[in-house]
């Protein structure tokens, strides 16, 4: 049944955001070189690891560690990273890692 459910929440946000992430996506392209998409090794159930995407909001020459250990974080966000952070909108592809069954829309974060 939670399948189930995940399945039909995540048809339903994918109708929603399908556009924002199109024009999110082509946004990032035009201003900031490299991929769209960053993903990040997550534990999942058992220990599994699984790779989660997210909307890049960082430069990709960015060093691979928490933004709050970054001396100037500020330096390294790309143009409306912030907002897209603040909105949650950069957390809109991991409803793949949904629809593939690594997470859930119940549960504990990765």
């Amino acid at each position: 049944m939670k399948r189930s459910i995940d399945l039909l929440l995540c048809l339903v946000c994918f109708l929603i955001f399908i556009i924002p992430f199109l024009i999110i996506a082509i946004v990032i392209y035009f201003v900031s070189p490299g991929p769209i998409l960053f993903w990040s090794n997550r534990v999942g159930k058992n220990n599994i690891l699984f790779l989660m995407p997210k909307i890049r909001t960082m430069q990709v020459h960015t060093p691979d560690v928490a933004t709050h250990l970054l001396k100037d974080p500020e330096k390294y966000i790309i143009p409306f990273g912030s907002f897209l952070r603040r909105s949650s909108l950069d957390e809109i592809p991991q409803i793949w890692c949904i629809i593939k069954g690594d997470m859930s829309f119940v549960g504990p974060r990765p």
